[in-house]
C-alpha cells in the first residue's frame, strides 16, 4: 500500500531559535557536536541499543487537531495510532487543550491552548507547553516523533525530536493553496506564500507521508526535497459496511423517516465540512439542474458555510429536497452512510478525502467532481463516475437511480475496492516501515542528563 518516492538531496540546516530551551544539536544528517543547554547527547552503547531495541517502539504523534474535533485529520491519526498500538507499539499523542490549562489523560498530552476561530473555525494556537508534560514525555524517550499538523504542536515535535536527536517523520493532511481565500485576496500570491511556508516546514523532517500521488507532486512542485511516501489513510471495514442485520436496517429506516424521507425516495449524500472550499455550491446546482423530484440530497456537517448554503437551495427552489443533518457523532457518523444510494460531492481540496473512503465502504458508487486525489478511488463505471458539468452529472446520476440492478452491482464493487485498497492495516504497516527507515538513516544517541526550561 506505500509507494515511496525518495529525494536524496537533503535541505540546508538553518539555526532555530525556539530550541534553546532545550539545546542545538545536530539536524537529521546526524552531524557530530552539540550546543549544550543542560542536555549532554552522547553516542548509544552497544549494551543500551540491544535494551532500547527489546522494548516496543515508542511512537510520540502530534496534532493540533484531536477528539471530539471531526474532521480528517482527526480520523487519520487515531486510525494511526489503533494501528500502531496493535502492531505492538506504545504511542502517545500530545495535541491541543480545548482551554488554556494543560492536562493529561491516559496516552494523551492536552497542552493550553487560546482560539484562533478567527482565522479558520475551530482552530486554536497553544501555549508554552508545561514543564511538566515536557519532563515526562523526554523521561518516556519516544523512538521517532510523527507531527501531523504544520503549526503549534509541529513547533513542539522539532524540538523534542531535536533534543532526543531521534526522527521526525511528518504527514502533509492539507492542500493549503485551497484555503487562500481565508487569508489572501489573491490565489497566485497565496499559493507563493503556501510553497514557502510548506519547504520550511518540512525541510527539517526526515520523512514526509502524504496520502496520494496528488499531493507528492503539489510538494515536488513547491521545491520540497525530503523523502516521500505515499500512503493512503486506511480504514476500520468492521466499522465502514453495508447494513447487515434486521436491527441495523431498522436504524436506516428510522434515520430516513427522522429526517422525512420517504421509502421510494433516493438518498443522495455528502458528509463534509460546510465551508466554501468544499464546492458544495456546486453540488446543489447540480441537483436542481437533475432535477429529479424522486431525489433528497442530505448534507451531513456543519460549518461556516451553512447559511450561503440554505440561502442557495431557497434560490434555486429545492429546498424540500435537501436535508441539513448537522453535526453528527463521530462514533455514529457510518449510520448515516447507510441511508444512502449515492454519494455526492464537488470539492477540488482534498489531499485524500477520507469520507469518499468511507462511503465506498460503506457500498455507495461515488459521483464526485473530477480531481486527480480520487484516481484511485472512483473507477469509472465501476465505484463511480469522476463528472466535470451538470449534465454529465445528471446522465450519470440517472444510470444509476434508473437501474436498480446496476446500482447494486456497483455497490457491490465500492465494497470490494475498499476492502483491496484500504484496509487499516496495511496503512499502520506502512507507516511503520518509514518508521524504520528513517531510523537505518540516524546514528543511535541517547540522552545523559534530561533538562527542561526553567
Amino acid at each position: 500500500m506505500s509507494n515511496t518516492r525518495t529525494h536524496s538531496e537533503r535541505a540546508g540546516k538553518r539555526s532555530d531559535r525556539s530550541l534553546t530551551p532545550f539545546i542545538r544539536s545536530e539536524d537529521a544528517d546526524g552531524v557530530t557536536g552539540c550546543e549544550a543547554r543542560g542536555v549532554n547527547v552522547i553516542p548509544m552503547r552497544p549494551a543500551e541499543r540491544t535494551s532500547a531495541e527489546q522494548r516496543p517502539l515508542r511512537v510520540l504523534l502530534t496534532t493540533d487537531w484531536w477528539e471530539p474535533v471531526v474532521n480528517g485529520v482527526v480520523a487519520s491519526v487515531a486510525t494511526l495510532r489503533r494501528e500502531l498500538i496493535a502492531l505492538g507499539c506504545d504511542v502517545r499523542v500530545l495535541t491541543l487543550s480545548q482551554g488554556i490549562r494543560t492536562r493529561s489523560e491516559p496516552g494523551v498530552y492536552r497542552i493550553g491552548s487560546v482560539s484562533a476561530a478567527m482565522l479558520y473555525d475551530r482552530a486554536r494556537i497553544g501555549m508554552p507547553a508545561s514543564r511538566r508534560v515536557l519532563r515526562e514525555i523526554l523521561d518516556w524517550r519516544p523512538d521517532v516523533i510523527h507531527s501531523q499538523c504544520e503549526f503549534s504542536t509541529h513547533v513542539w515535535a522539532r524540538r523534542i525530536a531535536r533534543t532526543l536527536a531521534v526522527p521526525l517523520v511528518h504527514t502533509y493532511h492539507t492542500i493549503y493553496e485551497d484555503y487562500t481565500h481565508y487569508y489572501s485576496p489573491s490565489r497566485t500570491v497565496g499559493r507563493k506564500v503556501v510553497a514557502t511556508f510548506s519547504r520550511r516546514v518540512l525541510e527539517g523532517t526526515d520523512a514526509v507521508v502524504v496520502p496520494t500521488t496528488k499531493v507528492a507532486n503539489l510538494l515536488t512542485g513547491y521545491g520540497v526535497r525530503r523523502p516521500l511516501h505515499v500512503i493512503p489513510t486506511g480504514l476500520d471495514l468492521q466499522r465502514f459496511r453495508p447494513s447487515r442485520s434486521p436491527a441495523e436496517r431498522a436504524d436506516v429506516a428510522a434515520l430516513r423517516a427522522s429526517l422525512d424521507i420517504t421509502p421510494d425516495q433516493k438518498v443522495l449524500i455528502s458528509v463534509s465540512r460546510l465551508a466554501k472550499e468544499k464546492n458544495l455550491d456546486e453540488v446543489l446546482d447540480q441537483v436542481a439542474a437533475a432535477d429529479r423530484e424522486d431525489t433528497v440530497l442530505v448534507l451531513v456537517g456543519d460549518g461556516p458555510y451553512r447559511e450561503e448554503l440554505e440561502a442557495r437551495t431557497r434560490a434555486l427552489g429545492i429546498a424540500d429536497r435537501v436535508r441539513f443533518a448537522g453535526v453528527v457523532d463521530p462514533a455514529e457518523v457510518q449510520r448515516w452512510y447507510r441511508i444512502g444510494d449515492v454519494f455526492v460531492s464537488a470539492s477540488r481540496s482534498e489531499t485524500q478525502g477520507l469520507t469518499f473512503i468511507e462511503a465506498l465502504a460503506s457500498g455507495l458508487p461515488l459521483l464526485c467532481r473530477r480531481d486527480p486525489s480520487l484516481d484511485g478511488v472512483v473507477v469509472d463505471g465501476r465505484t463511480g463516475w469522476q463528472i466535470e458539468t451538470p449534465d454529465e452529472f445528471t446522465d450519470q446520476l440517472g444510470a444509476l437511480l434508473d437501474d436498480s440492478a446496476r446500482r447494486a452491482e456497483m455497490s457491490q464493487a465500492a465494497v470490494d475496492h475498499a476492502a483491496a485498497t484500504c484496509g487499516s492495516p496495511q496503512f499502520g504497516k506502512a507507516v511503520l516501515d518509514v518508521y524504520q527507515q528513517a531510523r537505518l538513516r540516524r546514528t543511535p544517541r541517547i540522552i545523559s542528563r534530561l533538562a527542561v526550561p526553567a
